[in-house]
């Protein structure tokens, strides 16, 4: 029984290593389908409100598709040209945050402290991450050369979603259970719309800061705080990196304390007080599972993955709670349980 067992589990193994590279080999191929499942998937309760006031399926997909559009066209000439102007003056910035890291290195110096400057450079140049940054900020654009391509697989699985009720009466008692799917969906659509109208407050709240402290492309960096809110944990981190950096290029050691200070106390009251209030008890995942599919999930599919994270291990979770076999795994990737869930659970 335990060599079965063995087996059991090195085949099982061997399967999810040979999924795992089969994904990073169509990455892609596949990072544009998923954003253009989950975004489906947003636009559904729409599409439902819209059809239940007897407007025609084709009708509510192009209403839905014009607002996509509209949105992706706004969103995509906004960030063309705020990462052409922060490009273009990328090189000055790096170059005073260069002068800085020299001028303190000279003064602790001065101080009787001595540090190697050569090797300060090497491993701690601040300039690097602006750099970095702007990095970021072209993949971005770069990623909306894929827009017609998920814009139009979205319109077909729309599409496609109106079509499926009537295909599951077709089929009556052979149809399969939409259990699983129906609370999936319902449960990426809550966590995505809650999650958007907080990076949404949050982004506002950055960008009306900086704009008081008067740092340059306010307006970016509120746009890069409110995409990163999406990213578990750390995004927020990487967020105010670059906003901070060049608040102490542009307005000094004073400023940028206080740009960091806004960033934390935003995403302090948006993260420990708004999102749990509205989000209940989450994701159904425990902090240390959202964190490493983090990190997996950006491994295999890059920053999209990143993104996508916690709703992709959410649809593994829910696979694995359909068969009773792989469900204390599921049990293990969930939060913290108490009594009345443990007595729900056994049910």
């Amino acid at each position: 029984m335990e060599t079965q067992s063995g087996h059991n589990f090195l085949i099982s193994a061997a399967a999810f290593v040979v999924v795992v590279a089969g994904m990073q080999a169509a990455t892609s191929m596949l990072v544009p389908f998923l954003l253009a499942a989950f975004i489906a998937i947003i636009c559904l309760p729409p599409l439902k409100w819209l059809t239940d006031r007897n407007i025609s399926a084709a009708i509510s997909v192009l209403i839905i598709t014009l607002v996509l559009v509209l949105i992706g066209s706004l969103l995509g000439a906004f960030v063309g040209a705020s990462v052409a102007e922060f490009s273009s003056n990328l090189p000055t910035y790096q170059a005073r945050l260069h002068q800085q890291t020299a001028d303190l290195t000279t003064w602790l110096s001065s101080l009787g402290i001595n540090l190697n400057t050569q090797l300060l450079r090497e491993n701690l140049d601040p300039s690097v991450a602006m750099g970095m940054a702007g990095n970021l900020l072209s993949g971005l654009g770069n990623a909306l050369t894929n827009t017609f391509l998920i814009v139009l697989t979205v319109i077909f699985l729309l599409i496609e979603a109106t079509a499926l009720p009537h295909k599951w009466a077709a089929m009556g008692e052979s149809a399969p259970s939409t259990g699983a799917f129906e609370k999936f969906s319902s449960t990426v659509s809550s966590y995505f719309a809650i999650k958007t109208w907080v990076s949404l407050a949050t982004g506002t709240c950055i960008t009306l800061w900086l704009s008081l402290l008067g740092v340059d492309h306010a307006v970016l960096w509120g746009l890069v705080a409110f995409l990163f809110n999406f990213v578990p944990n750390i995004g927020s981190i990487i967020a105010a990196v670059p906003a901070v950096l060049l608040a102490l290029v542009q307005l000094g050691l004073g400023d940028a304390v206080l740009t960091g200070l806004g960033f934390i106390a935003v995403n302090l009251v948006m993260g420990n007080v708004i999102e749990p209030r509205f989000m209940g008890k989450g994701v159904g995942l425990s902090t240390l599972v959202v964190f490493l599919s983090l990190v997996f999930w950006g491994w295999v599919l890059g920053p999209v993955g990143m993104l996508l994270s916690v709703p992709l291990t959410m649809v593994v979770k829910l696979a694995l709670e359909e068969r009773k076999g792989t469900k204390w795994i599921a049990i293990l990737l969930g939060p913290d349980i108490n009594q009345e869930d443990i007595a729900e659970i056994k049910k």
